[in-house]
């Protein structure tokens, strides 16, 4: 009977990558499509507001999608979300690393893709939330919502028409939930 071990987040590293979008969770590899232009619309004008706001305010470093980040050792789960933030006490964790951020984000957003099923976004917001991470955006172009975890039991939608704010992480930075959405 063959056995094979679990891929660490090392071996993910030192993976030649032939355009394939991964992930690494519980030691096995994920291949991921790649996105549709609704959802990279969606991502840039997220990341946008966000990185706008970081940098005049000074806030922390923030990462474009696909950046990989390790939520949790033995087995290895490293994660990609389409955008993510460090608060500046933080910053310092993630340089002796060259390949992925060791340890979760202060704030994540995942903008789901047609693709995306219901168990495994679920379990994308437990690996984020129990790895540490204190703000997750799930942003939903189809219904055009942003549903907002500061845990798992403290959960708020936010709809078309109302504003939604960066809490104590991102503070000062407000907008409405269109702007997500938008064209522009």
């Amino acid at each position: 009977m063959s056995t094979t071990s679990p891929m660490t987040a090392q071996q993910l590293a030192e993976m030649s990558s032939s355009g394939q979008r991964t992930e690494l969770v519980a030691g096995e590899l994920r291949m991921m499509s790649p996105s549709g232009w609704r959802h990279g619309r969606v991502v840039a004008n997220v990341s946008s507001l966000l990185m706008s706001h970081i940098r005049e305010c000074n806030l922390g470093v923030s990462f474009g999608a696909e950046t990989g980040f390790v939520l949790t050792r033995d087995p290895d789960t490293v994660r990609a979300p389409d955008f993510a933030f460090v608060v500046k006490e933080n910053e310092g964790q993630g340089e002796d690393s060259e390949a992925y951020w060791p340890c979760a984000p202060d704030f994540a957003v995942e903008v789901l893709s047609p693709s995306d099923r219901t168990g495994e976004v679920d379990e994308k917001i437990e690996a984020w939330l129990h790895a540490g991470t204190r703000l997750l955006w799930i942003v939903d172009p189809r219904l055009r919502t942003v549903t907002v975890y500061r845990s798992l039991t403290d959960i708020t939608t936010r709809v078309i028409g109302e504003t939604i704010d960066g809490g104590e992480l991102l503070p000062g930075f407000s907008c409405r939930i269109d702007e997500f959405f938008s064209a522009g």
